[in-house]
């Protein structure tokens, strides 16, 4: 219970924090929220999406699960992405995995650990369709980081499958899908070099057989 309490103080001390340099911000904010971006990320507790990249509370709205995936299934991601994208009509969606991703570790050993495994089944999946490709890689490290760049790509593929964001793209909605890598012991956020912001270049990148997928592990540009 000690543990709470000391949750409870600094969360009061940040509000007071924040109060400070500007008074009417929690009043504002809870009039509204006008978010640009959607970040669909991975759960880690190792990763705070917005404090991490500089924002504010209200500057963002997050959807995270374990290994940051996009399955069609998903109510409660769909629900967060149609919310996003034709209430607040955010302008970028931000799919971001991280190196060493647990889920994806766990995918890629075939773990057993309940539930989740038939969650994690996503990413097998994944691993066999660049089976070929991954068992040419050096070594373990360096097949899982690739694992873990491949399963941004193919998340940023279903983004844009949904009915949501190709009904945008379909009225003229400025929408723009990217994908971002993390490196929890750099702290640091890498630009995949993936952006798609209409069904033809989401043709594109689909008929391109994944150009990113044949960068050396590591070396994806920021």
């Amino acid at each position: 219970m000690e543990r709470i309490k000391e949750l409870l103080e600094s969360n009061r001390r940040w509000a007071e924090e924040l109060k400070a340099v500007d008074p009417q911000f929690f009043e504002r904010l809870s009039e509204s929220q006008s978010p640009d971006f959607l970040w669909i990320g991975c759960s880690d507790s190792r990763i705070s999406p917005t404090a991490s990249v500089g924002m504010l509370p209200g500057e963002m709205f997050v959807h995270r699960n374990v290994a940051n995936l996009v399955n069609h299934s998903d109510m409660n991601c769909l629900a967060v992405m149609q919310f996003a994208v034709e209430v607040l009509k955010v302008e970028h969606i931000i799919v971001c995995g991280h190196y060493g991703c647990g889920g994806v570790k766990a995918a890629f050993d075939d773990a057993r650990y309940g539930l989740v495994d038939n969650w994690l089944r996503h990413i097998q999946d994944i691993m066999h369709k660049y089976e070929a490709k991954l068992a040419k890689l050096p070594d373990y490290e360096t097949r899982l980081d690739k694992l873990c760049e491949l399963n941004i790509i193919e998340q940023i593929v279903n983004v844009g499958e949904t009915t949501i964001v190709q009904d945008a793209w379909e009225r003229g909605q400025k929408l723009f899908v990217h994908g971002w890598i993390y490196r929890i012991a750099e702290g640091i956020y890498r630009d995949m070099k993936i952006t798609v912001r209409s069904l033809e270049e989401l043709d594109a990148m689909r008929d391109d057989t994944f150009k990113a997928e044949t960068r050396p592990v590591g070396s994806v540009p920021v």
